[in-house]
């Protein structure tokens, strides 16, 4: 969790919250089985924002990300509410905390003309053209990454400079204060749990979502189509559905091992155990002064 820290709130007997999405793929409607998004018992008990914001084939940036929650986290706090911002996708949270690099806005012909190259040239030769002036920055983005590929490339061609010129702050924005939680788990209970959840997911009808996503048009090139529980069943086509849950699996462990480097990364971290008789007393102790 990462909460924005707002007068004494922490300190009152009943206070009010709502929760800000970060994560990247549960702002896509659809999309519900394969983004564990919360259940809609959750929902009505807790608002939830930027969740069914965008459809899959439709964008949504880091940059699109902070300006929603900065403008929800104004609105909430001046209504006594406590924002919590909860998630999910680390470079969405480093951009929020410490602001967004200073690199070129995107633009609308440079982005049509690398979509048009990843689709006639493929990602191997975008990967190729990054590594050629920034190998730092290529050997740094996962193979399946094609948004935060084509977005270094997009910035290579309008700047004509090394996305890693760029790189985001690691000092938290001026005029802000966070208290910022990460909840750690053994590595072996995360990976029982990626399991269970992955049979759950499937168990769920995940198979069937993905067949429904695509009976509407959308498809492997649709940017909602690349998160994990979904590329798979492109990636994997015809294959077994034990076979693409095992990739789903692997993939969610690979994502798991990145997301942690992005945490561990957040100025001020403070790790706890989501163990439910401490939890409480835990986040009152690190919300004192």
């Amino acid at each position: 969790m990462w909460v924005p820290r707002l007068r004494d709130a922490w300190r009152t007997d009943v206070y009010a919250a709502e929760v800000i999405s970060a994560d990247s793929m549960q702002a896509y409607r659809g999309m519900d089985i394969g983004t564990a998004k919360p259940p809609k018992d959750l929902l009505q008990r807790l608002p939830h924002h930027l969740i069914d914001i965008k459809d899959p084939d439709e964008q949504y940036t880091a940059g699109e990300f902070v300006a929603r929650a900065d403008a929800l986290c104004a609105t909430l706090s001046a209504e006594g509410v406590v924002p919590i911002i909860s998630g999910g996708t680390g470079f969405y949270l480093m951009n929020y905390v410490c602001g967004l690099p200073s690199s070129p806005p995107s633009s609308p012909d440079v982005r049509a003309q690398v979509a048009r190259d990843l689709e006639r040239r493929g990602a191997a030769a975008l990967r190729a053209e990054l590594a050629s002036v920034d190998p730092a920055t290529a050997a740094r983005i996962h193979e399946h990454d094609l948004y935060r590929l084509t977005r270094a490339i997009e910035i290579l061609r309008a700047s004509g400079e090394a996305p890693s010129r760029f790189m985001p702050s690691k000092t938290i924005r001026p005029g802000r204060r966070f208290l910022i939680v990460g909840i750690t788990r053994p590595r072996e209970v995360l990976r029982a749990r990626i399991h269970a959840r992955v049979e759950a997911m499937m168990r769920a009808g995940l198979a069937a979502e993905v067949e429904g996503l695509v009976s509407r048009g959308f498809g492997p090139g649709d940017p909602g189509m690349h998160a994990i529980g979904y590329r798979e069943f492109f990636e994997l086509a015809g294959r077994p559905l034990d076979a693409i849950a095992q990739a789903i699996e692997l993939h969610t462990s690979q994502y798991a091992k990145r997301q942690m480097t992005f945490f561990r990364a957040l100025p001020g971290l403070r790790w706890i155990e989501p163990e439910p008789a401490h939890l409480f007393y835990a986040l009152e102790s690190l919300a004192s002064p």
